[in-house]
């Protein structure tokens, strides 16, 4: 029985490598990622800990927040009890989806801070707008709540400097969702191990293909839809109409919902929903986590400014920043070329990862193995961005995208919108966390919309 138990589990390892190699990992390395996909589903069950979690921006069918509600349900030891959203019709969607999940008593808020006071709550994950961000995860710190927080984590680099220094003062469990860490069969993980370790030389440039932002006509104002807390949904930002274009059959255009990326009052387009992945996984192979670049311009040339009508998408539709790290190395951020990382290194070496596949100037530059244990760049390899939160829920270590992490990649985002905000070159000490500008200090941080107050 035994024998014939190790000849099955070999069975599925040989299987499982196959399946990993067809994607475009070598063999050494998908070995190595399905050996910890076994090793950390025999430890589930002796790690599970029953966690009570809530859902706080739980969203519509299609969002973000329903995403990873599917990602930690899964998760053993988890049960969800409470969740919410200021839209009522996503709220009642998904507490009833809870309920048909198996979660029983499911309550539901409209306003976080009344959720957060239940004691019997010990994690929430936050998918809220990113301009909801901060407070709500500050209050949950506050309340003694462990925190999964979705990318980019803060709407500017105070409100993220604010996260930190509250996690800092609270001691829980914050985990960023920066998922390319861990998951996408681990092909970051490799490009970051393979750049680090010298495969391809001392690196000289990385292009971090992000893609360009739409644009749209001036949005007309229109009622709110029923069921929608519109002055709860803006919170801290400034007051404004809902506006919305399109329906019937046509993409709706609008403030809300999924189209608020391409306003700058409430998130920082590509540059912070793509940016926060792949320039997350620059600072990462740089071995620049909390730190950042030491200047940022904008090439002129490949930078298009957006819209300047108040009810417009204003984010800029086409741009290339230019982030310049010590040691000379340049960090391109592009709208232009295939969504993913090209690291460039020595004699015309490069390596280009996305989440489809990865390739090299040299197939030898991935194929070969790398020495063992080198480099280090996490103390284990998680396969599971949500169960790493879980995991260190348990063990009280720090998740692989901590909050100090997740704070350096969305400040280098920040940088870049608002060095093209600005159109000029700027200096940035990542110490300090100031400019060498007093204009471009000005957007460090923003005013809150009373009776809002951004306090650790």
């Amino acid at each position: 029985m035994i024998e014939r138990g190790n000849l099955s589990r070999r069975g599925f390892m040989t299987r499982s490598t196959a399946a990993l190699v067809a994607t475009g990992l070598p063999a050494w390395y998908a070995g190595m990622v399905v050996e910890s996909q076994q090793a950390q589903a025999a430890d589930e069950p002796k790690k599970a800990v029953e966690v009570t979690v809530a859902a706080i921006g739980i969203g519509s069918p299609q969002s973000r927040g329903r995403a990873i509600y599917g990602e930690a349900k899964r998760v053993k030891g988890v049960r969800y009890v409470a969740a919410c959203d200021v839209d009522a019709r996503h709220l009642k969607n998904a507490t009833a989806m809870m309920t048909k999940d198996g979660f029983a008593d499911v309550k539901g808020y409209e306003d976080y801070r009344e959720l957060l006071k239940d004691k019997n709550i010990q994690a929430v994950t936050i998918a809220t707008p990113d301009h909801w961000h901060a407070l709500v995860a500050i209050e949950a710190l506050r309340q003694g709540k462990d925190v999964y927080c979705e990318k980019p984590l803060s709407l500017t680099i105070g409100d993220g400097r604010a996260m930190v220094d509250a996690n800092k003062k609270y001691g829980r469990v914050f985990q960023t969702g920066s998922q390319q860490r861990s998951e996408m069969n681990g092909m970051f993980r490799l490009a970051v191990e393979l750049v680090r370790s010298g495969r391809i030389g001392k690196i000289s440039k990385i292009e971090c293909r992000i893609g360009g932002n739409p644009t749209s006509p001036s949005l007309p104002k229109v009622p709110v839809p029923e069921g929608l807390n519109w002055d709860m949904w803006l919170g801290p930002t400034p007051k404004v109409d809902y506006c919305e274009l399109g329906g019937m059959g046509k993409p709706i255009q609008t403030r809300c919902h999924y189209e608020y990326r391409w306003w700058y009052e409430y998130s920082g387009g590509k540059m912070t929903d793509w940016g926060a992945h792949h320039l997350d996984i620059a600072q990462w192979a740089l071995n620049m986590d909390g730190k950042g670049p030491m200047s940022i311009e904008v090439n002129p040339e490949k930078t298009k400014a957006p819209s300047k009508d108040a009810n417009s998408y204003n984010c800029h539709p086409q741009f290339e920043v230019i982030y310049t790290y010590p040691g000379g190395v340049q960090v391109l951020a592009q709208s232009d070329g295939d969504n993913g990382a090209k690291f460039y290194g020595e004699n015309g070496q490069w390596i280009f990862v996305s989440r489809g596949k990865i390739q090299a100037s040299d197939p030898k530059l991935i194929s070969e193995a790398l020495p063992k244990g080198t480099p280090d760049v996490y103390s284990y390899r998680p396969t599971n961005h949500m169960a790493n939160f879980f995991d260190c829920i348990a063990s009280r270590k720090s998740p692989i995208a901590d909050v100090t992490i997740g704070h350096s990649s969305a400040t280098v985002c920040h940088l870049g919108v608002i060095a093209m905000q600005l159109g000029k070159k700027i200096g940035w000490n990542w110490e300090t966390e100031k400019f060498d500008s007093e204009e471009a200090n000005a957007k460090i941080a923003r005013p809150y919309r009373a009776p809002w107050k951004l306090e650790v």
